[in-house]
C-alpha cells in the first residue's frame, strides 16, 4: 500500500530528497507521491516535519 501526502503538507521538500525511487514530486498544491512507483519504504514519512505522510 503506497504512502500519500495530505493537505497538511507545507511543501518543504524534505520527503522528496529522502525517496530512494524518486516517487515524490511537487504537485499543484503540495508534494505528491506516485503510487505506482512507491515501494512502501517509509523514508518519506519519517522525514516529514509536520507528519503529513501516511499509508493509504
Amino acid at each position: 500500500m503506497a504512502y500519500v501526502i495530505s493537505d497538511d503538507c507545507i511543501s518543504c521538500g524534505a520527503c522528496e530528497s529522502e525517496c530512494p525511487v524518486s516517487a515524490i514530486a511537487m504537485g499543484a498544491d503540495h508534494y505528491e507521491i506516485d503510487a505506482d512507483a512507491c515501494t512502501d519504504c517509509g523514508s518519506c514519512s519519517a522525514s516529514c516535519p509536520v507528519e503529513a505522510i501516511s499509508q493509504a
